[in-house]
């Protein structure tokens, strides 16, 4: 089978997608933004061919790409996984008839009140919401669904450019910050209160054979928001719970109402005093290399598992549930550069073998700012068969672990 597939060099972890497709025997051409001459040779020695872009969201330069690679030999999919590349992507391999995810399902896992639209006509849960380009719909909006709102922008991920108004004060000034006051297109909805955690996938012919579900603590606004926080990610091995039953089944509803086939999954929720809303959805993994702490914690390659079910259709693997899984961010005291750490000689002693992995930027390195998210800095990634005192040992990791940083 040959397999295109759209920027295998960043972010970093994109070259685990080639190499497992290489593993299960596809034949890769990538198709990318740097020249060739500058992918490592371990990357290479995987590739079947390689085609550079200006840029890959650039849907005539990709169209134009793929058609030529189409006139040397056959193309049997053409696959993406980050956020921002899925609908082009789909435009492209609509255009070239390859198989694969429909520019419907990626139009509507990317523009977030479409998306709504979708899924409360199927029935399943989720935030009051509309898209807007204009304060005056804006402002009619906060006087229906009351306050508090969010604003982000129509194809935004996680958190990125997303703000909370609390009044109709705080909506003005968002607005003039955003855009929208300007015209710029924006999705406004009701602020849900709750519990955030997210559900992944991977499905081949619209059927999960793997499903992983997570927590986020403290949500994900406030984590990017508040520097003191260390925030961590949670994913539990107790998925035959039942308190999670309500989960898996709304997520089938959301495959089936967005046209979600064979594919990666992300579906964020939220769970409060108004019960289990879904949230965000993506036809495509989490970021900050989520599908490694799945991995680690049950004994999967996803990247494999993924590439099996594009190039295999199938897979016979299961996951162990042998741990819980988590990773936890470690915020610099403020900006500039680190100058030093306390407490990670402790910290690696009391996690012993609970440690997968961790990164401290060395001493001299600069910043990145809280809104760059869970792995910006440093962080570590633990497993641990009972998943409380996983969560126990990550929140000692927070409270003992500091970084040191001077101007």
């Amino acid at each position: 089978m040959h397999v295109l597939f759209v920027e295998p060099a960043f972010p970093r972890n994109q070259r685990d997608f080639v190499r497992a497709l290489a593993a299960v025997g596809a034949r890769v051409t990538a198709i990318g933004e740097s020249p060739a001459s500058g992918l490592d040779s371990e990357l290479k020695s995987w590739l079947h061919g390689y085609e550079q872009v200006p840029s890959v969201t650039h849907e005539e330069s990709l169209l134009q790409t793929v058609q030529r690679v189409q006139e040397r030999e056959w193309v049997d999919r053409i696959e993406a996984t980050v956020e921002a590349h899925i609908l082009p992507v789909a435009k492209v391999r609509e255009k070239c008839s390859i198989p694969g995810t429909s520019v419907r399902t990626a139009f509507l896992c990317r523009d977030k009140p479409a998306m709504k639209d979708a899924l409360r006509e199927a029935g399943v849960p989720c935030a009051q919401s509309i898209g807007a380009t204009s304060l005056e719909e804006a402002r009619a909006f906060g006087e229906e669904a009351g306050y508090p709102l969010i604003l982000k922008p129509r194809d935004a991920a996680g958190a990125a450019g997303t703000h909370r108004v609390d009044d109709a004060a705080e909506l003005e000034k968002a607005a003039q910050e955003c855009g929208l006051a300007d015209g710029m297109p924006t999705a406004i909805e009701e602020f849900v209160e709750g519990h955030e955690g997210f559900y992944d996938t991977l499905s081949v012919d619209g059927e999960v054979v793997h499903e992983f579900i997570s927590h986020y603590y403290p949500g994900v606004l406030e984590a990017m928001r508040t520097r003191w926080i260390s925030p961590q990610i949670l994913t539990t091995n107790r998925l035959d719970s039942e308190a999670y039953a309500e989960v898996k089944e709304l997520g089938k509803k959301v495959a089936l109402a967005l046209g979600i086939e064979t594919s990666a999954t992300h579906m964020e929720w939220f769970y409060g005093p108004k019960g289990l809303k879904f949230n965000e959805i993506g036809c495509r993994p989490p970021g900050v290399r989520v599908w490694d702490i799945y991995g680690a914690a049950n004994d999967l390659d996803l990247y494999e598992e993924w590439a099996k079910l594009h190039v295999q259709g199938r897979t016979d693997a299961c996951a162990s549930r042998r741990f819980a899984g988590g990773m936890i961010a470690l915020r610099p005291e403020g900006d500039g550069r680190i100058r030093g750490y306390e407490g990670i000689e402790e910290a690696l002693a009391f996690c012993g073998d609970a440690v997968i992995d961790h990164h401290f930027p060395p001493p001299g390195s600069p910043t990145q700012g809280v809104e760059g998210g869970y792995m910006a800095n440093a962080w570590m990634r633990l497993r641990h068969p009972d998943y409380d005192d996983l969560r126990r040992m990550m929140d000692r990791v927070g409270e003992t672990v500091v970084v040191r940083t001077e101007q």
